[in-house]
């Protein structure tokens, strides 16, 4: 079961595939730090290798390219197969939230000659890793005249930045005596937005100030906060990691290191014998919910609108299209860190420039919650990689008992279809900054490439 490291077997050609690959990839992480700026570029990339929207199309025929949006948070693209549609798809499915802030409905206030944005945290943080680094806000601002407003503040080169401040090291003794769950308490994850008084305003002046800033700026009123929807997000773009430049660091890896490989697998396939997709979901870190998590309806009729116009409006086709499809949950695992081994079972770990990850079950406490993919489907993926020389390995998320986590596989298998968790592995999961393997990425997606055209 020994898997060579790509690093090791790569010539020269292949080293710079690897490295061309993921400059864009870095330039699509500093650019999509929300789901919908991950979505607007998904489009661009989109039309750009042909694809148009749904609703441009009559009628359906092999090769048409076509995508749906969600929302502005959700995107599903197709390229029509030459086989029926009924006979299943070729999936990818990703999603493009990640952990991070947001701003409660009413968050701005004033203390102590500051003025703050309330917070609440989004998916599984260690909320003491948000405190005193470089953040930003990314979102959308809706009005009741029915205007959207994008708000970007700490990424432009003359933005300043915001952040949370944490306690001095002098006066921190009852501090660090609390566990790291209790360091920095979810109520004060407060992001510092200003400090100037607007000097013709005595009362919450500060906070007037920083008002009259986003008035004059966005054109907002303190009472479209309510109807807003705006991320702290790290501020920074995504960097190359090591002297050698083998890694990327960024924030968001998880998942969007598999989105844009999914993404790019699409785009680069030509006239497919199955139906292609690629779905984009949000909502993924807290449970796959509401109308743009995985369990909405927006992909069943989705499917449901592609039958129609290849001529099918047979309710029942939706379900055997579903039933007959393939999909690959493209999301992280956990990589190998030297400084945690003891966290894996290192002959079921997935190790950092060894290969795009296959986790047969992820879960919990004996599995809860996982897929627990058919060995079947799984012999029929390793094939297809084998033939194709492309490197994999299989993983389990660390040591039994020793925490776990869940994807989007279960839910897409609950229409009877074969899915299994493939993706690439991670360092610093759900940290502000995430480390992944160039190699590993480039591998993703020559995987994605080969399982939607086999």
């Amino acid at each position: 079961m020994y898997r060579k490291n790509i690093w090791e077997s790569a010539d020269s050609k292949k080293m710079t595939a690897i490295m061309e690959f993921n400059k864009p990839y870095i330039e699509f992480l500093s650019k999509g730090k929300t789901e919908r700026e991950c979505v607007v570029q998904s489009i661009a990339l989109a039309e750009i290798a042909g694809f148009k929207p749904l609703d441009s199309f009559k009628e359906l025929k092999a090769g048409d390219r076509v995508y749906v949006l969600n929302k502005n948070k959700n995107i599903a693209l197709f390229i029509i197969g030459k086989k029926p549609l009924k006979e299943g798809m070729r999936i990818l499915g990703a999603h493009i939230d990640s952990p991070r802030l947001d701003l409660k409905q009413n968050p701005l206030y004033e203390k102590d000659g500051f003025a703050l944005l309330d917070t609440h945290y989004y998916g599984g943080v260690k909320k003491y890793q948000w405190v005193t680094i470089p953040l930003a806000l990314h979102g959308v601002v809706c009005k009741k005249d029915g205007t959207t407003v994008m708000v970007n503040i700490g990424d432009n080169e003359d933005d300043p930045v915001l952040g949370i401040g944490d306690l001095l090291i002098h006066l921190s003794q009852d501090q660090l005596a609390k566990t790291a769950a209790k360091v920095i308490e979810g109520e004060n994850l407060d992001v510092t937005i200003g400090s100037i008084p607007l000097k013709e305003d005595e009362k919450f002046s500060v906070k007037a100030n920083v008002l009259k800033l986003l008035k004059e700026k966005y054109g907002m009123e303190e009472d479209d906060f309510v109807s807003s929807e705006i991320e702290v997000v790290p501020a920074g773009n995504a960097r190359d990691y090591g002297l050698d430049r083998s890694m990327v660091a960024s924030y968001g890896q998880d998942d969007r290191v598999c989105a844009y490989t999914s993404l790019r697998a699409i785009l680069d396939v030509k006239d497919p014998e199955y139906t292609s997709c690629c779905i984009l979901v949000d909502k993924e870190e807290i449970g796959s919910v509401g109308a743009t998590g995985a369990h909405s309806l927006f992909f069943e009729n989705t499917v449901a609108r592609l039958l129609a116009k290849l001529g099918d409006h047979d309710f029942l086709s939706v379900r055997e299209t579903m039933e007959n499809s393939y999909m690959l949950s493209s999301d992280v695992s956990a990589g190998v860190d030297p400084l945690f081994e003891s966290v894996n079972e290192m002959k079921n770990a997935a190790f950092m420039g060894e290969g795009i990850v296959f986790n047969k079950y992820t879960g919990s406490r004996g599995k809860s919650g996982c897929n627990d993919t058919n060995p079947e489907f799984i012999a029929w993926l390793r094939k297809i990689l084998d033939d194709e020389n492309i490197h994999y390995q299989t993983a389990e998320l660390g040591r039994v008992d020793a925490g776990g986590g869940g994807t989007i596989a279960y839910i897409l298998g609950n229409y009877n279809m074969n899915v299994i968790d493939a993706g690439v592995g991670v360092l610093n999961m759900h940290a502000p900054m995430e480390i992944s393997s160039k190699a590993d990425v480039y591998e993703a997606y020559l995987s994605y490439v080969a399982f939607l055209t086999k």
